[in-house]
């Protein structure tokens, strides 16, 4: 099967995974880039379990307040290096993760990530949290979260 520069170009812009293993994921499906970006998701999955018990020292301190200034959010979401903690895709996660927290008030960690995600109910938090590491190569891992709000 003849696979295309196009189609390994939007794949890979989709999912963030390397060349060759966007190419052979189109291979393994036979073109079909369905079943292309799901092989990809199982491979960036069981990559992030692999890399769970790095260490992870470095990340970020996210705060979100609500547009009328009544609740606000605080998480500390932890990577591996400073480089991967200053990327976009890192800051966006942090962000996204600090705005879940502001509107649907768990009360741990593991409530938070076994949370379906306010932008997309068919996924939960913890799928977006291993969606990064598997783009970044990097282990990532909410440490803490508060949540205010005025009148508690």
């Amino acid at each position: 099967m003849e696979i295309s520069t196009k189609q390994i170009k939007n794949l890979r812009e989709e999912t963030g995974a390397p060349v060759m293993e966007v190419r052979r994921a189109l291979l393994e499906s036979n073109g079909d880039e369905v079943s292309a970006k799901e092989i990809l998701k199982e491979k960036g999955l069981e990559e992030a379990a692999k890399r769970a018990e790095r260490q992870t020292a470095q990340g970020l301190v996210e705060t979100y307040v609500h547009g009328d200034g009544k609740i606000g959010a605080m998480v500390h979401v932890a990577c591996e290096t400073d480089f991967v903690a200053r990327t976009d895709e890192f800051k966006n996660l942090a962000h996204e993760i600090a705005m879940q927290v502001a509107s649907m008030n768990p009360h741990s960690v593991e409530e938070l990530l076994e949370q379906e995600y306010i932008r997309d109910s068919e996924r939960k938090v913890k799928e977006l949290v291993s969606e990064v590491a598997a783009k970044t190569g990097e282990n990532i891992k909410v440490q803490r979260i508060a949540r205010f709000e005025l009148g508690e």
